[in-house]
């Protein structure tokens, strides 16, 4: 098993990359049925939750059937992040997660996130304030470097375990590259196979099939893979990966009833948590990723983005199992 701290994986861990605007409890809960081993919140505001803004206190909700679930923290003030490792703990996750990774400008820019790669001194005196403020275990999300020339994350990997972080995932692209290009895993594997790091080491960027998956945990010997983009509207990525690893076979793709009481499952899990106006309306980014590749999926698509109405939701939900549309790309 890999073990952060007091918090027992299985021997090949799959992780749900925090995704802002994406991974949110009703998100969240599709990925944990279909097979995700750790969670995280999208990240959240250290500023927002110093001035208790309204959004950056939901996005701390937790829910024990996500267990074990990470919150995650980015922000560009060392006191302030201390200060919100300590609110956060407060909300009960299983540990805390810090973002030295998002390449966004409105973060980077902002000195938090990807931008700490240029200021490791620091990304470890900011760290350090989180482990101080948290009894929890403390994990950090990062990148390569800033660019091609300053692709530090060894010696980041290094010195963040020598203060107390207890897993580290590192995606496999600089902050200038953002999302672009291929994710260089190389560098990930060398950080694993580092004798001086003890701590778990996952891999992210790519993971898009249960092939490539083991491939890269074979090649690299990562102890574990984070999966972001490949689980929107297709939670199933989790357990075809594990059935992979487990037989060396591929799972069939889900049927059309599973797509449907996965969406179904979403969308009440989105009325639930956000209130009917708000679960329509942010429901609507994920209806093109449930159904794609099903014959039919723009008319479907179509006629759930266009209703406001949950129980007309729910009919046109029906009517797609009782059409029994092909898988045609």
């Amino acid at each position: 098993m890999v073990h952060i701290r007091n918090i027992a994986l299985p021997d090949f861990p799959l992780l749900l990359a925090p995704m802002e605007d994406v991974s949110d409890p009703p998100f969240r809960a599709v990925c944990k049925q279909g097979g995700a081993d750790l969670m995280y919140t999208e990240f959240i505001s250290s500023e927002g939750l110093i001035r208790a803004a309204a959004k950056s206190r939901q996005k701390l909700d937790v829910f024990d059937y996500e267990r074990p679930i990470g919150i995650q923290l980015f922000g560009s003030d060392v006191e302030t992040m201390g200060e919100c490792a300590r609110i956060s703990t407060e909300a009960g996750p299983d540990l805390i997660d810090i973002n030295y990774g998002c390449p966004v400008k409105q973060v980077a820019c902002r000195g938090a996130g990807a931008a700490l790669l240029r200021d490791i001194p620091k990304m470890v005196e900011m760290t350090a304030a989180v482990v101080k403020n948290t009894h929890l275990p403390v994990t950090v999300k990062t990148r390569l470097g800033w660019d091609d020339s300053t692709k530090n994350v060894e010696d980041v990997a290094e010195r963040l375990q020598d203060i107390g972080i207890e897993a580290l995932t590192v995606h496999g692209r600089t902050r200038v590259q953002m999302y672009k290009g291929e994710a260089d895993w190389e560098l990930i594997g060398r950080i694993k196979n580092n004798p001086r790091i003890k701590i778990p080491i996952f891999g992210n960027g790519d993971i898009d099939s249960p092939q490539k998956a083991v491939e890269y945990k074979n090649r690299y010997g990562v102890d574990g893979v984070m999966i972001g983009r490949a689980a929107i509207g297709y939670p199933w990525i989790f357990r075809e990966v594990k059935h992979y690893a487990a037989t060396g076979q591929l799972l069939p793709p889900p049927t059309v009833e599973e797509r449907v009481q996965a969406c179904r499952m979403h969308f009440e899990k989105s009325l639930e948590w956000k209130g009917p106006r708000a679960g329509i309306f942010e429901m609507r980014r994920h209806y093109a990723q449930y159904f794609r590749g099903l014959e039919g999926a723009r008319q479907w698509r179509t006629r759930l983005v266009d209703s406001n109405d949950p129980a007309e939701i729910h009919a046109i939900m029906d009517e797609i199992i009782a059409a029994e549309p092909v898988l045609v790309g």
